[in-house]
């Protein structure tokens, strides 16, 4: 099939938008924490640019909070658009999962949904770990269940008040 220019400029900024709504939040009132891990797994598993983490904290609510299970995809700080979930590291060293705010002087500015104020960190390329690809909400992890459970290790990141 040949397009014309109109038609691929039409196809490029549709693909584009559906890129940008690719984090899709995966949801089910049950699910174990162990489900939404191998769950998350399962999608991670044939893409190197994917990684899998944890959650903690609530700062990110409603959209998600302690244990949810998100996918993350490594991506270039030039591609980062208001409305993006990110995984960035803070000047203390913390893995931090906000939303992308604003463009500012030297990368990006972000911000916990539920938090008063932006973070002060800016995000770049140089503590950029990805975006929230996908998310998994489970019911939390039981501490019988933390200590007998087979799961791989995974990282945690904070969805924090702002530092």
């Amino acid at each position: 099939m040949i397009f014309n220019t109109a038609a691929r400029q039409s196809l490029f900024v549709s693909m584009t938008l559906l890129a940008l709504a690719v984090t899709t939040k995966v949801s089910a009132a049950n699910m174990t924490y162990e489900a939404a891990v191998a769950d998350a797994l399962t999608v991670a598993a044939h893409r190197p640019e994917l990684s899998v983490m944890r959650i903690a904290g609530q700062s990110m609510l409603p959209y998600f909070g302690d244990d949810a299970v998100v996918v993350v995809k490594k991506i270039d700080a030039a591609r980062l658009r208001v409305g993006m979930i990110v995984i960035y590291v803070n000047r203390f060293g913390e893995k931090i999962a906000h939303r992308v705010i604003s463009p500012v002087n030297g990368g990006w500015q972000v911000k916990g949904y539920s938090n008063d104020e932006a973070d002060s960190t800016v995000v770049n390329n140089r503590n950029l770990l990805g975006i929230v690809y996908a998310t998994f909400h489970s019911a939390g992890r039981a501490p019988v269940a933390i200590a007998t459970a087979n799961l791989p290790a995974i990282e945690t990141v904070y969805a924090a008040p702002a530092k």
